[in-house]
Protein backbone atom coordinates (compact mmCIF):
# COMPACT_ATOMS: atom_id res chain seq x y z
CA UNK A 1 0.00 0.00 0.00
CA UNK A 2 1.52 3.01 -0.98
CA UNK A 3 2.03 6.04 1.73
CA UNK A 4 -0.72 7.13 3.64
CA UNK A 5 -2.03 10.73 2.39
CA UNK A 6 -3.96 13.08 4.41
CA UNK A 7 -6.75 13.59 2.24
CA UNK A 8 -7.46 11.83 -0.96
CA UNK A 9 -10.46 13.44 -2.95
CA UNK A 10 -11.89 10.73 -5.04
CA UNK A 11 -14.02 12.22 -7.95
CA UNK A 12 -14.25 15.40 -10.00
CA UNK A 13 -17.36 16.23 -9.58
CA UNK A 14 -18.57 19.94 -9.56
CA UNK A 15 -18.18 20.15 -5.56
CA UNK A 16 -14.39 19.00 -5.75
CA UNK A 17 -13.98 21.48 -8.39
CA UNK A 18 -14.87 23.99 -6.84
CA UNK A 19 -12.78 22.88 -3.53
CA UNK A 20 -9.75 22.33 -6.11
CA UNK A 21 -10.64 26.23 -7.32
CA UNK A 22 -10.32 27.59 -3.94
CA UNK A 23 -7.37 26.02 -2.64
CA UNK A 24 -6.01 27.04 -5.98
CA UNK A 25 -6.61 31.02 -4.82
CA UNK A 26 -4.47 30.35 -1.99
CA UNK A 27 -6.96 28.54 0.61
CA UNK A 28 -5.17 24.95 0.37
CA UNK A 29 -4.71 23.56 3.44
CA UNK A 30 -1.12 21.56 4.65
CA UNK A 31 -0.90 18.01 4.18
CA UNK A 32 -0.38 15.52 1.60
CA UNK A 33 -3.55 15.77 -1.01
CA UNK A 34 -4.20 13.66 -3.69
CA UNK A 35 -7.00 13.66 -5.80
CA UNK A 36 -7.97 10.07 -8.40
CA UNK A 37 -10.04 9.98 -11.01
CA UNK A 38 -10.47 7.96 -13.99
CA UNK A 39 -10.15 10.49 -16.91
CA UNK A 40 -8.18 13.38 -17.38
CA UNK A 41 -10.99 16.34 -17.48
CA UNK A 42 -14.01 16.99 -15.56
CA UNK A 43 -16.82 17.42 -18.20
CA UNK A 44 -19.55 20.63 -16.91
CA UNK A 45 -22.87 18.66 -17.47
CA UNK A 46 -24.64 22.06 -17.96
CA UNK A 47 -22.93 22.63 -21.58
CA UNK A 48 -23.56 19.01 -22.71
CA UNK A 49 -27.21 19.63 -24.36
CA UNK A 50 -25.18 22.64 -26.37
CA UNK A 51 -22.29 20.43 -27.60
CA UNK A 52 -24.92 17.99 -28.95
CA UNK A 53 -26.97 20.76 -30.55
CA UNK A 54 -23.99 22.03 -32.28
CA UNK A 55 -22.76 25.16 -30.48
CA UNK A 56 -20.04 24.28 -28.49
CA UNK A 57 -17.10 22.51 -29.78
CA UNK A 58 -15.94 19.30 -26.84
CA UNK A 59 -12.91 21.37 -25.52
CA UNK A 60 -15.21 24.62 -24.03
CA UNK A 61 -17.37 21.83 -22.27
CA UNK A 62 -14.57 20.43 -19.98
CA UNK A 63 -11.70 21.41 -17.58
CA UNK A 64 -8.54 19.67 -17.53
CA UNK A 65 -7.48 18.09 -14.21
CA UNK A 66 -3.27 18.87 -14.90
CA UNK A 67 -3.42 22.01 -14.29
CA UNK A 68 -6.11 22.80 -11.77
CA UNK A 69 -4.35 20.10 -10.07
CA UNK A 70 -0.98 21.71 -10.36
CA UNK A 71 -2.61 25.47 -9.31
CA UNK A 72 -4.20 24.05 -5.99
CA UNK A 73 -1.07 22.15 -5.53
CA UNK A 74 -2.03 19.03 -4.70
CA UNK A 75 -0.76 15.48 -6.50
CA UNK A 76 -2.94 13.76 -9.39
CA UNK A 77 -3.67 10.41 -10.32
CA UNK A 78 -5.41 8.89 -12.98
CA UNK A 79 -7.08 5.47 -11.71
CA UNK A 80 -10.45 4.02 -11.58
CA UNK A 81 -11.39 3.02 -8.02
CA UNK A 82 -13.08 -0.59 -7.71
CA UNK A 83 -12.92 -0.75 -3.91
CA UNK A 84 -13.62 1.28 -0.96
CA UNK A 85 -12.92 0.01 2.70
CA UNK A 86 -14.57 2.55 5.11
CA UNK A 87 -13.23 1.62 8.57
CA UNK A 88 -9.32 1.69 7.00
CA UNK A 89 -10.38 4.58 4.76
CA UNK A 90 -8.67 2.65 2.24
CA UNK A 91 -8.82 2.40 -1.65
CA UNK A 92 -8.07 0.01 -4.41
CA UNK A 93 -7.51 0.67 -7.73
CA UNK A 94 -7.64 -0.65 -11.16
CA UNK A 95 -4.33 -2.60 -11.19
CA UNK A 96 -4.28 -3.59 -7.80
CA UNK A 97 -2.74 -0.59 -6.41
CA UNK A 98 -3.90 0.62 -2.81
CA UNK A 99 -3.84 4.33 -1.63
CA UNK A 100 -4.82 5.16 2.20
CA UNK A 101 -6.21 8.72 3.85
CA UNK A 102 -6.51 10.34 6.81
CA UNK A 103 -9.42 11.66 5.62
CA UNK A 104 -11.46 10.87 2.45
CA UNK A 105 -13.75 13.00 0.08
CA UNK A 106 -15.95 11.44 -2.62
CA UNK A 107 -17.64 13.00 -5.22
CA UNK A 108 -17.71 10.29 -7.50
CA UNK A 109 -21.02 11.04 -9.42
CA UNK A 110 -23.49 8.14 -10.05
CA UNK A 111 -24.59 6.80 -13.14
CA UNK A 112 -28.12 6.58 -14.40
CA UNK A 113 -29.94 3.55 -13.87
CA UNK A 114 -31.09 0.48 -16.34
CA UNK A 115 -34.39 -1.55 -16.34
CA UNK A 116 -33.88 -4.85 -16.36
CA UNK A 117 -32.94 -6.85 -19.61
CA UNK A 118 -33.42 -9.83 -21.07
CA UNK A 119 -32.71 -11.10 -24.27
CA UNK A 120 -32.00 -7.51 -25.38
CA UNK A 121 -31.85 -6.50 -29.13
CA UNK A 122 -31.65 -2.57 -28.09
CA UNK A 123 -28.52 -0.96 -27.43
CA UNK A 124 -28.31 0.87 -24.32
CA UNK A 125 -26.36 4.41 -23.65
CA UNK A 126 -25.62 5.96 -20.29
CA UNK A 127 -25.09 9.75 -20.47
CA UNK A 128 -22.59 8.67 -18.22
CA UNK A 129 -19.91 9.19 -17.75
CA UNK A 130 -19.67 11.89 -20.23
CA UNK A 131 -16.87 10.71 -22.95
CA UNK A 132 -17.77 7.00 -23.04
CA UNK A 133 -20.89 8.44 -24.16
CA UNK A 134 -19.82 11.25 -26.69
CA UNK A 135 -17.79 8.63 -28.41
CA UNK A 136 -20.56 6.34 -29.06
CA UNK A 137 -23.36 9.81 -29.84
CA UNK A 138 -20.55 10.08 -32.64
CA UNK A 139 -20.84 6.55 -33.86
CA UNK A 140 -24.92 6.95 -33.74
CA UNK A 141 -24.82 9.96 -36.05
CA UNK A 142 -23.10 8.35 -38.41
CA UNK A 143 -26.00 5.84 -38.88
CA UNK A 144 -29.08 7.48 -37.50
CA UNK A 145 -31.58 5.32 -36.04
CA UNK A 146 -34.99 5.45 -34.26
CA UNK A 147 -33.83 6.67 -30.76
CA UNK A 148 -36.03 6.47 -27.14
CA UNK A 149 -34.57 8.38 -23.93
CA UNK A 150 -35.32 7.08 -20.34
CA UNK A 151 -35.86 10.30 -18.13
CA UNK A 152 -38.23 13.11 -17.47
CA UNK A 153 -36.31 14.91 -15.93
CA UNK A 154 -34.28 18.19 -16.66
CA UNK A 155 -31.52 16.38 -18.37
CA UNK A 156 -33.83 13.99 -20.44
CA UNK A 157 -35.71 17.11 -21.52
CA UNK A 158 -32.76 19.13 -22.22
CA UNK A 159 -31.27 16.23 -23.72
CA UNK A 160 -34.62 15.09 -26.07
CA UNK A 161 -34.43 18.62 -27.46
CA UNK A 162 -31.22 18.85 -28.32
CA UNK A 163 -31.55 15.31 -30.03
CA UNK A 164 -34.64 15.69 -31.87
CA UNK A 165 -33.95 16.84 -35.71
CA UNK A 166 -30.74 14.93 -35.27
CA UNK A 167 -32.45 11.69 -35.32
CA UNK A 168 -35.26 10.05 -37.70
CA UNK A 169 -37.54 9.53 -34.33
CA UNK A 170 -37.31 10.29 -30.91
CA UNK A 171 -39.84 8.85 -27.88
CA UNK A 172 -39.31 10.61 -23.63
CA UNK A 173 -39.92 8.50 -21.21
CA UNK A 174 -40.39 9.39 -17.84
CA UNK A 175 -41.70 7.76 -14.47
CA UNK A 176 -44.07 10.55 -13.75
CA UNK A 177 -44.87 13.70 -15.00
CA UNK A 178 -42.69 15.26 -16.90
CA UNK A 179 -39.88 17.56 -14.91
CA UNK A 180 -41.60 16.63 -11.55
CA UNK A 181 -40.63 18.71 -8.85
CA UNK A 182 -40.49 21.86 -10.52
CA UNK A 183 -43.63 24.46 -11.33
CA UNK A 184 -46.35 23.35 -13.63
CA UNK A 185 -46.00 25.75 -16.19
CA UNK A 186 -42.45 25.12 -16.45
CA UNK A 187 -43.64 21.37 -17.73
CA UNK A 188 -45.98 22.97 -20.32
CA UNK A 189 -43.64 25.21 -21.42
CA UNK A 190 -41.22 21.96 -22.18
CA UNK A 191 -44.39 20.00 -23.45
CA UNK A 192 -44.78 22.26 -26.00
CA UNK A 193 -41.06 22.32 -26.97
CA UNK A 194 -41.25 18.53 -27.62
CA UNK A 195 -43.89 18.71 -29.41
CA UNK A 196 -42.78 21.62 -32.04
CA UNK A 197 -39.79 19.34 -32.17
CA UNK A 198 -41.99 16.06 -32.86
CA UNK A 199 -40.86 14.18 -29.72
CA UNK A 200 -43.34 11.56 -28.19
CA UNK A 201 -43.58 12.13 -24.46
CA UNK A 202 -44.57 9.12 -22.18
CA UNK A 203 -45.63 10.64 -18.97
CA UNK A 204 -46.27 8.68 -15.99
CA UNK A 205 -44.97 5.42 -17.83
CA UNK A 206 -42.68 3.41 -15.70
CA UNK A 207 -40.07 1.28 -17.50
CA UNK A 208 -39.04 -1.36 -15.85
CA UNK A 209 -37.95 -3.79 -18.22
CA UNK A 210 -36.41 -4.45 -22.17
CA UNK A 211 -37.09 -7.76 -23.92
CA UNK A 212 -36.16 -7.84 -26.90
CA UNK A 213 -37.02 -4.51 -28.95
CA UNK A 214 -39.16 -3.59 -26.84
CA UNK A 215 -39.52 -1.53 -23.65
CA UNK A 216 -42.14 -2.49 -21.05
CA UNK A 217 -43.93 -0.55 -18.69
CA UNK A 218 -46.68 -2.07 -16.82
CA UNK A 219 -45.61 -5.55 -18.27
CA UNK A 220 -46.82 -3.87 -21.36
CA UNK A 221 -44.92 -2.75 -24.66
CA UNK A 222 -44.74 0.72 -24.86
CA UNK A 223 -42.09 1.20 -27.43
CA UNK A 224 -40.04 -0.50 -29.98
CA UNK A 225 -36.72 0.40 -31.24
CA UNK A 226 -32.75 -0.21 -31.65
CA UNK A 227 -31.15 2.67 -29.66
CA UNK A 228 -31.98 3.74 -25.40
CA UNK A 229 -30.70 6.53 -23.84
CA UNK A 230 -30.58 6.49 -20.57
CA UNK A 231 -30.61 9.84 -18.61
CA UNK A 232 -32.79 8.48 -15.94
CA UNK A 233 -32.69 8.61 -11.66
CA UNK A 234 -28.85 7.88 -10.89
CA UNK A 235 -27.23 4.90 -9.41
CA UNK A 236 -25.14 4.26 -6.61
CA UNK A 237 -21.85 3.14 -7.96
CA UNK A 238 -21.49 -0.53 -7.04
CA UNK A 239 -17.99 -0.15 -4.71
CA UNK A 240 -19.88 2.23 -2.83
CA UNK A 241 -22.88 -0.09 -2.07
CA UNK A 242 -20.03 -2.26 -0.60
CA UNK A 243 -17.73 -0.26 1.16
CA UNK A 244 -19.41 -0.24 4.61
CA UNK A 245 -20.33 3.46 4.80
CA UNK A 246 -24.14 3.94 6.08
CA UNK A 247 -26.29 4.51 3.08
CA UNK A 248 -29.88 5.62 2.31
CA UNK A 249 -32.60 3.53 1.18
CA UNK A 250 -31.11 3.89 -2.24
CA UNK A 251 -27.60 3.08 -1.85
CA UNK A 252 -26.23 6.43 -1.60
CA UNK A 253 -23.98 7.67 1.18
CA UNK A 254 -25.68 9.32 3.92
CA UNK A 255 -24.10 12.21 5.50
CA UNK A 256 -24.99 14.87 7.92
CA UNK A 257 -25.14 18.70 7.16
CA UNK A 258 -21.57 19.12 7.21
CA UNK A 259 -20.93 16.86 4.22
CA UNK A 260 -19.74 14.21 6.40
CA UNK A 261 -20.61 10.25 6.58
CA UNK A 262 -23.31 9.08 9.21
CA UNK A 263 -21.44 6.44 10.42
CA UNK A 264 -17.54 7.54 9.56
CA UNK A 265 -16.97 11.09 10.60
CA UNK A 266 -13.61 11.45 8.70
CA UNK A 267 -15.24 10.34 4.99
CA UNK A 268 -16.92 12.97 3.21
CA UNK A 269 -19.39 12.57 0.40
CA UNK A 270 -20.90 15.80 -1.96
CA UNK A 271 -22.96 15.96 -5.04
CA UNK A 272 -24.93 12.85 -6.59
CA UNK A 273 -22.64 9.90 -4.85
CA UNK A 274 -24.33 11.29 -1.47
CA UNK A 275 -27.44 11.86 0.31
CA UNK A 276 -28.11 14.32 2.87
CA UNK A 277 -31.87 14.79 4.35
CA UNK A 278 -34.04 17.92 2.44
CA UNK A 279 -31.30 18.39 -0.41
CA UNK A 280 -32.42 17.30 -4.07
CA UNK A 281 -29.35 15.29 -5.51
CA UNK A 282 -28.49 17.77 -8.64
CA UNK A 283 -26.08 19.75 -9.98
CA UNK A 284 -26.78 23.22 -8.01
CA UNK A 285 -26.66 21.70 -4.86
CA UNK A 286 -23.10 20.01 -5.87
CA UNK A 287 -21.47 23.39 -6.78
CA UNK A 288 -23.03 25.13 -3.76
CA UNK A 289 -21.20 22.61 -1.55
CA UNK A 290 -17.91 22.80 -2.91
CA UNK A 291 -17.08 26.38 -0.86
CA UNK A 292 -18.56 24.66 2.37
CA UNK A 293 -17.16 21.46 1.69
CA UNK A 294 -13.25 23.04 0.88
CA UNK A 295 -13.62 25.20 4.05
CA UNK A 296 -14.63 21.65 5.92
CA UNK A 297 -11.54 19.32 4.86
CA UNK A 298 -9.40 22.07 5.68
CA UNK A 299 -10.60 22.33 9.35
CA UNK A 300 -10.83 18.50 9.78
CA UNK A 301 -7.43 18.60 8.90
CA UNK A 302 -6.76 21.22 11.54
CA UNK A 303 -8.59 20.00 14.18
CA UNK A 304 -11.58 22.66 13.96
CA UNK A 305 -15.64 22.96 14.47
CA UNK A 306 -16.90 22.36 11.19
CA UNK A 307 -19.62 24.37 9.39
CA UNK A 308 -23.08 22.83 8.46
CA UNK A 309 -24.55 23.11 4.45
CA UNK A 310 -27.90 24.89 4.66
CA UNK A 311 -29.67 24.76 0.85
CA UNK A 312 -31.11 27.49 -0.18
CA UNK A 313 -34.68 27.74 -0.62
CA UNK A 314 -34.95 28.32 -4.14
CA UNK A 315 -32.66 27.32 -6.72
CA UNK A 316 -32.63 28.86 -10.36
CA UNK A 317 -33.45 26.27 -13.11
CA UNK A 318 -32.40 27.24 -16.88
CA UNK A 319 -32.85 24.61 -19.11
CA UNK A 320 -32.09 24.68 -22.94
CA UNK A 321 -34.27 24.13 -25.50
CA UNK A 322 -32.16 22.77 -28.15
CA UNK A 323 -32.14 26.11 -30.56
CA UNK A 324 -30.23 28.52 -28.07
CA UNK A 325 -33.05 29.63 -25.94
CA UNK A 326 -33.86 28.00 -22.45
CA UNK A 327 -36.55 28.11 -19.81
CA UNK A 328 -36.59 29.67 -16.98
CA UNK A 329 -37.80 28.82 -13.00
CA UNK A 330 -37.06 30.15 -10.35
CA UNK A 331 -39.41 30.50 -6.97
CA UNK A 332 -42.27 29.23 -9.06
CA UNK A 333 -41.87 31.86 -11.80
CA UNK A 334 -41.09 30.96 -15.46
CA UNK A 335 -40.11 32.06 -18.42
CA UNK A 336 -38.62 31.93 -21.23
CA UNK A 337 -36.57 33.15 -24.40
CA UNK A 338 -33.60 33.96 -26.75
CA UNK A 339 -32.26 36.31 -23.44
CA UNK A 340 -32.73 32.95 -21.24
CA UNK A 341 -30.56 31.10 -23.80
CA UNK A 342 -27.80 33.94 -23.50
CA UNK A 343 -27.60 34.15 -19.38
CA UNK A 344 -27.51 30.53 -19.33
CA UNK A 345 -24.64 30.45 -21.82
CA UNK A 346 -22.92 33.15 -19.82
CA UNK A 347 -23.28 31.11 -16.74
CA UNK A 348 -22.25 28.24 -18.04
CA UNK A 349 -18.61 29.74 -19.86
CA UNK A 350 -18.41 31.17 -16.60
CA UNK A 351 -18.39 28.32 -14.98
CA UNK A 352 -15.97 26.35 -16.77
CA UNK A 353 -13.35 29.69 -17.54
CA UNK A 354 -13.35 29.88 -12.95
CA UNK A 355 -12.13 26.31 -12.89
CA UNK A 356 -9.26 26.18 -15.41
CA UNK A 357 -5.96 26.41 -13.99
CA UNK A 358 -3.70 29.36 -15.16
Amino acid sequence: MSAACDLLLVGAGHAHLGVLRLWAAGRRPRGRIELVCPEDAAWYSGMLPGLLAGRYRSEECCIPLTPLCRAAGIEWRQAAVTALEADSRSLRLEGGERLQGRWLSLDTGAPPQAPAHEDADMELLAVKPFPAFLARWQAWQRAPERLAILGGGAAGVELALAMARQVPGLALFSAAELLAGHPPSLRLRALQHLQAAGVQVHERCPVERIRGAALLSRGQPVWHGPRLLLASGASPLPWLRSSGLASDLHGFVAIASTLQSLSHPQVFASGDCASLAGTPRNGVHAVRQGPLLAGNLARALTGQPLQDYRPQRHSLALLADGRGGALLSWAGFTTEGRWCGLWKDWLDRRFVRRHQGP
